[in-house]
């Protein structure tokens, strides 16, 4: 990216010399003006490549950037395993067979 604003500011200045050479010096308000329009065009042209390969890079970046957030991290991962491994809460086979049962006692006492 330095690359491509030091280019920039080369063919801005390279315009504003130009100008001043041609006589555009009593107007600096006009000498600006027109080299950056000047610089504008010709950047556009001549930088296109640099251009198209710092967008790519951009591009690259910002999808690892998605993708990194998208997994699980540390902690958030752990948990996550442990989680997976508990059983799932609720009533099981094992639990709804009652192992004694306590209304048969209570007659059988009462009697």
């Amino acid at each position: 990216m330095a690359r491509y604003t030091v280019l920039r500011l080369l063919i801005f200045f390279g315009f504003v010399s130009l100008f001043w050479l041609i006589g555009l010096r009593d107007n600096p308000v006009l000498l600006l003006a027109a080299s950056a329009i000047a610089s504008a065009a010709l950047s556009y042209v001549l930088l296109r490549g640099i251009r198209d390969e710092m967008t790519a890079k951009l591009v690259e970046r910002h999808e690892a950037r998605l993708a990194a957030k998208a997994q699980p991290h540390g902690d958030e991962a752990d948990e996550d395993a442990e989680t997976s491994a508990l059983p799932a809460p609720g009533p099981t086979a094992e639990r709804d067979v009652p192992t004694h049962d306590h209304t048969d006692d209570h007659r059988r006492t009462e009697r």
